[in-house]
């Protein structure tokens, strides 16, 4: 039927107008009477007899003119149209089930909308719908939610971003989480919206992990161990929830004090940083003025303990010595006595720098001033030291000389005394 259809319209007929120019064959609009009585004959040459023939009146009790009528169509024939386009229809249907996946994807086949298997990437094939139906689901692509802000760091969400730490005061936290499917099935059927799932576990996980530290930690040091303590407590909730997501990471993008405080929070920043200077500075010069002073003190006690030993040592020593000399002087008392004065007497006069004389038998006293004599050859000594080549090539008579007079006076002022 529909070959006929698509016969009568690339008919030679089509568009030709008879009354132009003699049968000529100029084309034109179609004349639509004539293409739909051309249509009819063909039909009727399908389902049944022509019109006009002996004994037939057509359907409608026709005018008797001979006119082209509906065609009369018998079972059979009816029959073999309805089976060819039911087979066609059935083809079609058919088809409809194949499809492709893929290398990044995988295809969940659902049978009456329950999950019946999942296909692998290439050419595949399930039972048309309404039986089965399939969903395709990207595995490999990466996905990112964004916490505290969309887009950029100034389009701020202070309803994620705020968060109180475990010092009491609060903080603002922004961070991204990257994360891809790595279950179909799960991620389809376990939960209603898994991508909302996987930006509340998130916000969830950071407000514990800012609740458990400090506000230093969070700001400055503890960015790195924030992010993989986040990362690790989503995806223990993640899996408990069965959504069938793997978290790639959690990068933190900035952790702040809020704006209505941050000119408070630099101020008692710097006051910090200060007091960290004032305090190494004082370690500094502590730890330059303890080691001296231990340093002293120990040489100290070490004089202290030299000291002592050499003034026990000198005790035992003299003690000794005593004994010694007891069991001499027992012996002889007036010759030990003596030498005990004369040992005296030279300790003594070893740190004096003058000697007083005093004769027995004149009375008068003899002064040595040895301590002029030893300051006057303390000065002399180096201008002997200059003159020593002079002396040398001075006559010998003249040094001898000298010498002579010196004594001679030393002698007169002994025999005067």
């Amino acid at each position: 039927m529909i070959t006929g259809i698509l016969m009568s319209l690339n008919d030679h007929g089509w568009g030709n107008d008879p009354k132009r120019g003699g049968g000529g064959r100029n084309q034109g609009p179609p004349d639509l009477d004539e293409l739909w009585r051309d249509v009819n004959r063909r039909l009727t040459g399908i389902f049944g007899k022509k019109s006009g023939g002996p004994g037939n009146s057509g359907d409608g009790g026709g005018d008797g003119g001979g006119g082209p009528s509906l065609p009369t169509l018998t079972p059979g024939q009816f029959g073999g149209g309805v089976g060819l386009l039911l087979g066609l229809v059935a083809v079609v249907w058919l088809a409809s089930g194949f499809y492709i996946v893929d290398a990044s994807q995988r295809g969940v086949v659902l049978t009456f909308g329950k999950y019946s298997e999942t296909t692998d990437p290439g050419l595949s094939w399930r039972l048309p719908w309404p039986i089965q139906t399939h969903e395709v689901v990207n595995l490999t692509g990466v996905r990112t939610v964004e916490i505290g802000y969309r887009g950029s760091d100034k389009n701020r969400v202070l309803k994620e971003a705020l968060m109180l730490t475990d010092d009491e005061n609060i903080v603002s936290v922004q961070f991204a989480v990257q994360y891809l499917l790595k279950d179909p099935k799960d991620y389809i059927f376990k939960n209603r919206n898994p991508d909302d799932a996987v930006m509340q576990t998130a916000e969830t996980a950071i407000r514990e992990v800012v609740g458990k530290n400090r506000m230093d930690f969070v700001l400055y040091e503890g960015r790195d161990v924030m992010a993989a303590n986040t990362q690790k407590l989503m995806q223990e909730n993640l899996d408990r929830y069965e959504t069938g997501i793997q978290i790639l990471a959690v990068t933190m993008q900035s952790t702040q004090p809020p704006e209505q405080v941050q000119n408070a929070f630099d101020d008692a920043v710097k006051a910090g940083q200060d007091r960290e200077r004032h305090k190494n500075e004082g370690q500094a010069y502590a730890n330059d003025v303890i080691p001296r002073a231990q340093g002293a003190a120990s040489r100290l006690k070490e004089e202290a303990d030299g000291y002592k030993a050499r003034l026990t040592a000198t005790a035992e020593g003299e003690a000794a010595r005593f004994s010694k000399l007891y069991a001499e002087y027992v012996k002889a008392p007036e010759v030990t006595r003596q030498r005990l004065y004369l040992e005296t007497m030279q300790q003594l006069y070893a740190n004096t720098t003058k000697v007083m004389i005093d004769t027995k038998g004149s009375g008068n006293l003899l002064y040595l001033p040895l301590d002029k004599l030893m300051a006057t050859a303390g000065a002399t000594a180096p201008a002997v030291a200059e003159s020593a080549p002079e002396r040398a090539s001075a006559p010998a008579s003249n040094q001898d000389s000298r010498d002579v007079r010196a004594r001679s006076a030393l002698g007169r002022e002994r025999g005067e005394r």
